[in-house]
């Protein structure tokens, strides 16, 4: 597996990373999986090359994070980059109105007292006494809003204890982003990004080469549908239902524009998910993958597009085809 730096830390990560955010289970995650094959991915995930974990106390209430550590329990910490985030709360009233999952109403919050009651927890549910990207999930809005220099302000103190060694933000704007790299280190960003859905382009990701912050792409397969693997007929479940590419003409598109990628799969012997994924890799040095596997296979034949190099006439043709599916 390729490596890169994490922003400006030094630290190596793979350019691939495992995303959790399916193997917390729950109807809203797409349904629970046995545990000691969850487990047994994450602790394979350092023999396959790939040393980044990414998880979230939002992925099913902190079930994410316990599995995490339950796997952490059999694994050389070193051996691993773990990346966690604040600012989501389900068990307190306080903060802005986010979704609600079942009969549990989420909250947005990036406040000083949120932060240092979060940060506990996640290290509790992790089994860790540190964790190397802390990373803010949500934004904080109206009306439970805290500027950025106050989030960033007890982040920076949680770095001085070692509590955490480096600080990310995931779905922000570019004006975030800057507000960020006023009051300190900003290494990773967490965006979505796939080939059907590139709208961080216009700004978000000059912005993060020019500073020297990573870009990691989550949901590259658009929830499974750049997989290949879903039929003509399928009927999207759970998280896929709203989604744009789950429309049934826009799922029809995509599939019709993956048919027309089959001699690449020929001539790079490769399936059509690492396709979709190479091409997210092929759009610069800086950027990182998250992969949503539940099963050390799965991973396995994800991490084939980590090595793909893809000439770059095919990375325009693909591109191509998605802007005619798109207009």
């Amino acid at each position: 597996m390729k490596k890169m730096k994490l922003g400006s830390t030094g630290t190596d990560i793979s350019r691939m990373g495992l995303g959790t955010w399916s193997i917390g289970g729950g109807p809203a995650w797409g349904g629970d999986h046995d545990l000691k094959v969850v487990v047994d991915l994450i602790r394979e995930c350092p023999k396959l090359g790939v040393n980044l974990i990414d998880t979230a106390p939002g992925y099913n209430f902190g079930n994410s994070e316990k599995i995490v550590g339950k796997a952490l329990e059999g694994m050389k910490r070193e051996d691993v980059v773990i990346i966690t985030k604040c600012g989501i709360i389900w068990n307190d009233r306080k903060g802005s109105l986010f979704n609600k999952v079942g009969d549990t109403q989420l909250y947005k919050n990036l406040s000083r007292e949120s932060i240092l009651e979060e940060i506990d927890q996640s290290l509790e549910r992790l089994g860790t006494d540190y964790i190397d990207v802390y990373m803010t999930h949500w934004q904080a809005v109206e009306p439970y809003f805290t500027p950025i220099s106050e989030t960033m302000e007890v982040l920076n103190e949680l770095k001085a204890q070692g509590k955490i060694r480096a600080i990310g933000a995931a779905n922000v704007d570019v004006n975030h982003i800057k507000e960020y790299l006023k009051y300190g280190s900003l290494d990773i960003v967490q965006a979505k990004y796939s080939i059907l859905d590139r709208a961080i382009e216009e700004d978000l990701l000059p912005v993060c080469k020019e500073n020297n912050v990573t870009i990691q792409a989550y949901s590259p397969l658009e929830m499974g549908l750049l997989s290949g693997a879903l039929p003509r007929d399928y009927k999207p479940v759970g998280a896929q239902i709203p989604k744009k590419w789950f429309q049934p003409d826009n799922m029809q598109k995509a599939m019709d524009m993956m048919d027309q990628w089959k001699p690449l799969c020929e001539k790079y012997d490769c399936a059509i998910a690492n396709l979709a994924l190479a091409w997210i890799l092929a759009q610069g040095e800086f950027i990182n993958l998250l992969s949503g596997s539940t099963t050390t296979e799965q991973i396995a034949e994800n991490i084939k597009s980590a090595e793909l190099e893809l000439e770059p006439e095919d990375v325009a043709y693909m591109r191509k085809l998605a802007e005619d599916i798109d207009k």
